[in-house]
């Protein structure tokens, strides 16, 4: 029986990576580099700390009504004036629901040997959503009518889905839909559009005992704000434009917002029960997903 939690999502880095190069001329080329990107992560066996269907042993407890002789465990019982169950972990399978922004804002990349935003955000998830097939749990998009599923097909709809970008918006939001109760969700996106959806979106997953973490996705020139005399700033979409003739003296206030709002997403995701990271896309993409795989490891 495999152990759920992403415990058993691979043996090891180069057994997945031997079947991601073996399968790759099928794949969409999303999952190729995701298959790659998960094949980095070792994963160590965690059973979740519940009681129920399992094979490893988690508590003894006072045996009640309804227990039967074959639960008690006599040896732990004899110690005692009255007789014990021995519990076994719960490993059930779970669901693990994925938002990653694909508004317009995501495609900027400040430089030409940096992935955009999006296709980080987008390698990030579908390298998630593999290690949790893996270990049989299953996985949906936001942005998908279809309820989550487990297998290996679910993975090619979702690496199908996830390279057709559909968002026309400058600016991201999360889709308003309801999450399996008890499940665990991830958002990927650069979090700086409107605050009241995204609000919203965790309040109401927490309503239904859903937790998760938000990975917010920066360009290194998002963070640095490196631009000096005339500048023309435009968004992705041509929507707004801003030329100045001193973009320096815009700094300051800019870096002040961008605080602002890293801060505000801290404290939501503090009130919520959720759990923040802040990547560049400077960066390794190994970074997020390993603290993604423990900060979902957490908030069970």
């Amino acid at each position: 029986m495999s152990r759920s939690g992403f415990s058993e999502a691979l043996h090891t880095p180069d057994s997945l990576r031997h079947r991601s190069e073996t399968v790759s001329g099928s794949l969409p080329p999303l999952m190729v580099a995701a298959e790659h990107l998960a094949a980095t992560i070792m994963l160590g066996n965690h059973g979740r700390k519940r009681a129920g269907m399992g094979d490893e042993f988690w508590q003894y407890r006072p045996a009640e009504a309804g227990d039967g002789v074959r639960a008690i465990d006599w040896r732990r019982s004899a110690r005692a004036d009255s007789p014990f169950v021995r519990e076994k972990e719960w490993q059930a399978a779970q669901s693990l629901m994925l938002w990653v922004d694909d508004a317009q804002s995501m495609g900027f990349t400040g430089g030409r040997n940096r992935p955009s935003k999006l296709r980080r955000a987008q390698t990030i998830g579908m390298a998630l959503a593999i290690l949790a097939v893996r270990a049989g749990e299953r996985v949906g998009l936001m942005t998908l009518p279809e309820p989550p599923k487990a297998g290996n097909t679910q993975l090619i709809r979702l690496a199908a889905a996830l390279m057709d970008p559909k968002d026309p918006e400058d600016y991201g939001v999360p889709v308003p839909r309801v999450m399996p109760s008890g499940a665990r969700a991830v958002f990927l996106s650069d979090f700086l559009g409107e605050t009241a959806p995204i609000e919203k979106a965790l309040t109401t997953a927490a309503d239904r005992g859903v937790k998760g973490a938000l990975v917010m996705v920066l360009d290194p020139d998002e963070e640095a704000f490196p631009y000096d005399g005339r500048t023309v700033f435009e968004s992705m979409s041509g929507a707004i434009r801003f030329e100045t003739l001193k973009a320096k003296g815009l700094r300051e206030a800019y870096l002040e917002r961008l605080a602002e709002r890293k801060d505000w997403l801290q404290m939501l995701a503090r009130r919520t029960g959720w759990r923040l990271d802040i990547h560049h896309t400077d960066h390794p993409p190994e970074d997020p997903l390993l603290w993604l795989y423990h900060a979902l490891e957490q908030v069970r």
